[in-house]
């Protein structure tokens, strides 16, 4: 069944973890009474996290955060951090409509929708506390995970700036100092077929190398039916990418260790087209088709998204107190991409863009510990270089005015510097009692230049881009805005814990985090920045072993986000009298829920895991204008995306010894209620749906044979991720049900999670 709502209105990272061989998950462990082989049982474990920058146990981190381990991904078989959102409670990651190079990530009903250049992201994403600043960067996969950690709820004090929602943090593990070579492969369904290897060579006693690499393909899980350009790959919601890593440890001293990092992406999955919704009223060539992954394109399919990175990580224990750390990177990506908004074989609405991305960090941390308090503080700096150009190509309305074609081409860049300071700690009153807090201080600087301006002809962003094209020298827009703007935030986080007992402590926080100020990047003129949105938390919660084979972690929220940047007609502030639509601090919400995660290990060989997300997200405030300059209330037209009002997840593992090694049985139902896919003048919902996961895997006896078998989706739900609405007013009346909109057409596109998919690996640890 197709799960989709119309509404009658006017008007996604891929990480694929290459972990070599099938683990167990960490849940919790066996213990023996010494000399004998009896069993007592398995008792909870504790669990790692650096969720406060520093190592500290789960139940004792006074703030919401979910932790997948190393085997917890390997025995659910997680493949894309896409699958991460089930496991988390009020957690949305998708791939971004039109590409597989982009991630959309929500966190509490807090995210960023458009991710065209000098927008922000309202969820951080880090690679061992590397910040990515774009969501196009994100598409890089990481080899050799040992965690991944969703933090949840703005984290500006010890993340900085667009971290308004939270954080979600890959950790890869450090070597062993053995030499080592694991390699696994993958076949499955659509054509599946992936290789991975990871190996480590010690070269001294204190110097190791290490590598990791990943070749993934898939065949599409549907096709380009018509295409009016010869010699197109008709894949669509295919896979093709290559992954490469390369690692150096050095201990030159018991105290001090040294990190370097060298990754690459180069991902060449097509462009991935959208299912029409409705048929097209300008061509015959374009009906809606028959399976959601079907549709049709009047670009080139081929698409390239490379991401490239370095960092330096250098820590030196200076004692048993104190601790500096220094992490440098820089990184930067490229991703030319065909974006078919109306999906048929006419240009009709196609925007052929490029995004480049290039970013340099800095950061000192000095964290210190004591009997009774800790610290983590440092400085930070980030200088950054976002651009962009897309072509919306609109010929046949410009043929329909006596045109040789249309198209409005936007560029520009945006340039952003901050340098931050910040302190972050807690401090331990009593056997029971302890108090947190932090303080940041952020220097935000931006610079933005927009070229925006109609050519009458039908262009390409540069030569080359469809078969005998050459993009003419003069062809260009103007420069219609060239600013720059400055801000300083001060970020704080107070809490208080109260630790009942030795396995029950509850906690309570206010915190405060901001997204960046920006510029608008489709400016048609000059116009004055929005600036930082923020966001106000206030969050209790408990986590507790309820008993040794019980976990219980559950914590209640609500905040105010204020200052949203939206698109709206506001006064022209170079004359008053008159009405620019122009970006501005036009939209207030709130989100109230809850959140509760549990593991309860039933038997000594059967562990039971799920999680449930309750939130109520909604605008409470977006204004505008009317002609008259009068204030007008149009809160109605938005709607909060990407955040259902319930998620639901329960799953279990059971561990079955036999004559060869170890199985693992695992599985798990994740359930998703009703949720909008656009913010303004949303015509399309998708309805509720869960999904259900099985898998098995096994490990020989030595530890070095493994193999898994895992089916995802098995009831076959088709969900949305994510559409392009293009549309005139209602009216039953009309063809579609609707006028037209821009191009002339009635355009409403979406865009599918995956279908039911079945692989098999094998991995060798040698």
């Amino acid at each position: 069944m197709r799960h989709m709502t119309f509404k009658q209105t006017s008007c996604a990272l891929a990480v694929s973890a290459a972990i070599s061989g099938i683990a167990f998950p960490a849940y919790a462990q066996e213990t023996r009474q010494p000399g004998t082989q009896q069993t007592e049982g398995r008792v909870l474990e504790s669990i790692e996290v650096t969720a406060r920058r520093t190592t500290e146990n789960l139940q004792q981190v006074p703030l919401a955060v979910t932790q997948l381990g190393a085997d917890d991904i390997a025995a659910r078989g997680l493949e894309t951090i896409l699958e991460v959102q089930q496991y988390s409670p009020n957690t949305t990651l998708q791939e971004s409509r039109a590409t597989n190079s982009t991630l959309t990530a929500f966190i509490r009903g807090v995210g960023q929708e458009d991710p065209l250049w000098g927008y922000e992201s309202g969820v951080g994403i880090y690679v061992d506390d590397v910040y990515i600043a774009r969501p196009q960067g994100a598409v890089l996969d990481i080899l050799n995970v040992q965690r991944v950690e969703v933090l949840r709820g703005p984290q500006g004090t010890l993340y900085g700036k667009n971290t308004v929602g939270g954080a979600l943090k890959y950790v890869t593990k450090r070597m062993t100092g053995e030499a080592d070579l694991n390699a696994a492969v993958s076949f499955g369904t659509y054509g599946q077929r992936d290789l991975k290897l990871i190996g480590q060579l010690p070269v001294t006693d204190n110097f190791y190398v290490g590598f990791g690499y990943a070749n993934l393909n898939r065949d599409g899980f549907g096709k380009f039916l018509v295409s009016d350009l010869p010699n197109q790959n008709r894949e669509n919601y295919n896979k093709d990418l290559q992954a490469y890593r390369v690692t150096a440890e050095y201990t030159p001293l018991d105290n001090v260790f040294i990190q370097f990092g060298y990754d690459k992406t180069e991902d060449t999955s097509n462009s991935k087209g959208g299912y029409r919704l409705l048929p097209s009223l300008l061509t015959n060539a374009a009906p809606v088709p028959a399976s959601i992954y079907d549709s049709y394109t009047s670009l080139p399919t081929a698409n390239k998204v490379e991401t490239e990175g370095m960092n330096l990580t250098m820590e030196w224990e200076v004692n048993d107190a104190t601790t500096l750390k220094s992490i440098t990177s820089q990184r930067e990506n490229y991703s030319p991409v065909s974006i078919d908004f109306d999906n048929t074989p006419l240009r009709i609405f196609d925007v052929p863009a490029i995004y480049e991305d290039d970013w340099f960090t800095q950061e000192f941390q000095l964290n210190y510990q004591a009997d009774n308090y800790k610290v983590v503080s440092g400085l930070y700096y980030f200088d950054s270089e976002s651009c962009g150009v897309f072509d919306a190509i609109l010929e046949r309305f410009g043929q329909s005015l006596g045109l040789p074609g249309l198209t409005r081409e936007v560029a520009g860049c945006s340039n952003s510097k901050s340098t931050a300071v910040y302190a972050d700690g807690s401090y331990q009153l009593n056997d029971q009692w302890s108090i947190s807090g932090g303080l940041r201080y952020t220097k935000d600087k931006k610079h933005s230049i927009v070229r925006n301006g109609l050519i009458f002809a039908t262009v390409y962003p540069e030569s080359g881009w469809v078969p005998g094209y050459v993009r003419p020298a003069n062809t260009g827009t103007p420069v219609v805005l060239d600013a720059s703007k400055d801000w300083s935030k001060v970020t704080p986080r107070i809490g208080v814990e109260y630790q009942a007992t030795d396995d029950t402590m509850y906690y309570a926080s206010y915190s405060e985090g901001f997204k960046s100020g920006t510029f608008n990047p489709r400016a048609e003129r000059a116009e004055p920045a929005a600036n930082p949105e923020d966001v106000q938390s206030y969050e209790i919660g408990v986590k507790t072993d309820l008993s040794s084979t019980f976990r219980l972690n559950a914590a209640a929220f609500m905040l105010d986000h204020k200052n949203r940047q939206y698109i709206s007609v506001i006064p022209d502030p170079n004359n008053g009298a008159a009405l620019n639509q122009r970006l501005g601090n036009v939209g207030q919400s709130d989100a109230t829920g809850a959140e509760f995660e549990f593991t309860w290990l039933a038997t000594d060989r059967l562990s039971v895991f799920g999680n449930v997300g309750l939130i109520n997200a909604k605008f409470n405030n977006v204004i505008s204008y009317d002609a008259n300059l009068n204030l007008i209330d149009i809160t109605r037209n938005f709607v909060i995306t990407n955040t259902p009002k319930r998620t639901i997840n329960v799953g279990y593992s059971y561990d079955m010894p036999v004559a060869t090694g170890d199985l693992v049985l695992t599985g798990n139902y994740s359930y998703r209620s009703k949720y909008s896919l656009s913010e303004l003048g949303n015509v399309l919902q998708q309805d509720a749906y869960g999904i259900l996961n099985l898998g098995v895997s096994w490990t020989s006896a030595d530890g070095k044979w493994s193999a898994g078998l895992h089916g995802k989706n098995l009831t076959e739900e088709e969900f949305l991720v994510g559409n392009y609405a293009f549309l005139g007013a209602a009216n039953p009346a009309l063809p579609n049900g609707y006028a037209t909109g821009l191009g002339g057409d009635t355009t409403l596109i979406g865009y599918y999670g995956a279908p039911r998919t079945v692989s098999l690996s094998l991995g060798y640890n040698f």
